[in-house]
């Protein structure tokens, strides 16, 4: 009980976040670092997924738990009481990373404590707990911005923290310390799922999983300074381009700017491209069979998904006249598509292709539904439909992936593997994110551009449909 509750607290803000954004880019005088507030936690996540993934296969997951915990609820006091945005995106980068660390330890958690043939209903009941957030978390999150501020979104959770963790102190007593569990993994799992019998792990071991813990951790340090730098200069250029430098022979400030971001972004891809290989199996970017496929197809639902989600409050607010609470709300109906889909999948096996090719078209669908609604001409209803459309593509692929990618682990291998995909999920996401912004920052916040960023991460989502084939061994 302790973790799910832990769970709902982390959706909370996941959700309000989003609500309360617009004002605290507008009051802290920081669009410009705008799409920065949420890729850097994810960049941060990057780190502790490594760390905690490594530290919970050898130690067992109590202490990255915590760690985790701790981390998320610091984080969350700074962004409360950041005097301006980039000690606000300090906070975001602490709160990200406690997450990230809670996240792979609840994964390592699940293989020590629970048999193979039940992680389909966990995952579901993980999935639970994000329902009564999503139901009134973004409504409670923009009626405490608008009658108390923005800073008790951030704030306000950290009290309710306490409950929880004593619920979680409870619950944790009986975990395994360290020993790996053969609850799980390709051991207990290969009659249902691996052709290729237990040597095929051996084919995606590669450097990720020969590399010594501070090695890896240093590279996982590069992948999140790589990922924030392209986030960072894909929006810096921009917006020297909007402001100049965008004719031959120009050289002021607005040239200048550009080229800065420019070369930011270049030296971002080139850490990124050289960490990576290091932290991902082999064949991530071909979608290669198995563990490869699994994560390439969770990054690119995620970075379809929230690339998208991270506009569309603005969207509705900016554009459409919606007030903070009803633009915080369309997000509700992703989150409980989200929780609906999760329950569907858990409660009896289904065709797994089938499952993991329709996600990424539902998340497509919905995607075009939402960037349709930027012509005033469209009800605001159709972004509430296409928002749980997309959710509730992601929400039968999520759980579906989760369940793979521990089949798919040796036991005491669990939370390296998982960390793996958690590392791919945050990169995808924030390459999304930063696309988004760069296109935001460049053009301008206008509903044209909102357009093509929906249609941009609809094209994203449909690549997914040509890996999904490829995630059974």
């Amino acid at each position: 009980m302790g973790v799910v509750a832990l769970i709902v607290l982390v959706a909370f803000e996941a959700l309000a976040v989003a609500t309360a954004m617009p004002v605290v880019g507008r009051e802290l005088d920081g669009l410009g670092l705008y799409a920065l507030a949420f890729s850097g936690a994810m960049a941060a996540g990057v780190i502790a997924t490594v760390l905690g993934g490594r530290w919970g296969d050898l130690r067992g997951p109590v202490a990255p738990l915590w760690a985790g915990v701790a981390a998320f609820v610091t984080g969350l006091a700074v962004s409360g009481f950041a005097p301006g945005m980039d000690v606000f995106v300090l906070g975001r980068f602490v709160q990200g990373f406690g997450a990230g660390m809670f996240q792979v330890a609840m994964y390592v958690l699940v293989s020590r404590v629970y048999p193979a043939n039940l992680h389909p209903r966990v995952f579901a009941v993980f999935a639970a707990g994000w329902v009564v957030p999503s139901m009134v978390g973004p409504v409670i999150a923009g009626l405490v911005v608008e009658s108390l501020g923005w800073r008790w979104v951030f704030l306000g959770v950290p009290l309710l923290v306490a409950p929880a963790a004593l619920l979680l102190w409870r619950g944790l007593a009986s975990v395994p310390a360290s020993e790996p569990a053969e609850t799980g993994g390709r051991t207990e799992a290969g009659g249902r799922i691996e052709a290729g019998g237990p040597t095929a792990t051996d084919d995606h071991a590669g450097p990720a999983a020969r590399t010594p813990i501070a090695r890896r951790l240093g590279w996982a340090v590069l992948t999140a300074a790589g990922a924030a730098l392209t986030q960072y200069g894909a929006q810096y250029g921009a917006h020297g381009a909007q402001s100049g430098g965008t004719h031959p022979g120009e050289t002021g400030v607005g040239g200048t700017a550009s080229g800065i971001g420019i070369a930011v972004l270049l030296t971002g891809l080139v850490l990124l491209a050289l960490s990576l290989p290091r932290l991902l199996p082999p064949g991530i970017l071909r979608g290669g069979r198995g563990l490869p496929a699994v994560i390439t197809l969770r990054g690119i639902v995620a970075g379809a998904v929230f690339g998208g989600e991270v506009y569309l409050p603005l969207m509705l607010h900016a554009e459409r006249g919606l007030s903070l609470t009803q633009a915080g709300a369309v997000l509700t109906g992703g989150a409980l598509a989200w929780s609906l889909a999760s329950w569907v999948v858990g409660r009896r096996p289904y065709d797994r292709t089938l499952i993991l090719t329709s996600g990424p078209l539902l998340i497509a669908a919905g995607m075009l539904m939402m960037a349709l609604t930027v012509f005033s001409g469209v009800p605001v209803a159709l972004a509430f439909a296409g928002e749980a459309v997309a959710g509730f593509g992601i929400g039968i692929v999520y759980p579906t992936l989760s369940v793979l990618v521990l089949e798919l682990s040796e036991p005491g291998r669990q939370g390296e593997n998982s960390a793996s995909m958690g590392v791919g999920e945050s990169v995808f996401t924030v390459m999304t994110v930063a696309a988004g912004g760069a296109i935001v920052a460049r053009l301008g916040a206008t509903g044209p551009v909102y357009l093509v960023c929906f249609a941009a991460m609809a094209l994203v989502a449909l690549a997914g449909t040509l890996v999904a084939r490829r995630t059974a061994p």
